[in-house]
């Protein structure tokens, strides 16, 4: 792995454009409607807090993928 890769994945990426503002927030807020619906249909128990867990990081992600994109570099 490059340094730089490493510099990249660890750097603070700013949502310097209102078009990115809206994709972060647009990604947060689809995430917030399937949390929900999860939270109403499944049975409480480990398998919906992991559901909750692992959806939680798909808007980690998601959000970053939105942070980190035009910066030349591919991740």
């Amino acid at each position: 792995m490059q340094s730089a890769d490493i510099e990249h994945r660890f750097a603070f990426h700013a949502a310097t454009t209102e078009e990115k503002r809206d994709e972060h927030t647009s990604v947060r807020q689809g995430c917030r409607r399937l949390a929900d619906e999860l939270n109403e249909r499944l049975p409480e128990g480990q398998e919906k807090a992991l559901a909750v867990t692992k959806l939680e990081e798909v808007m980690f992600w998601a959000n970053a993928a939105v942070a980190r994109a035009g910066s030349g570099e591919g991740d």
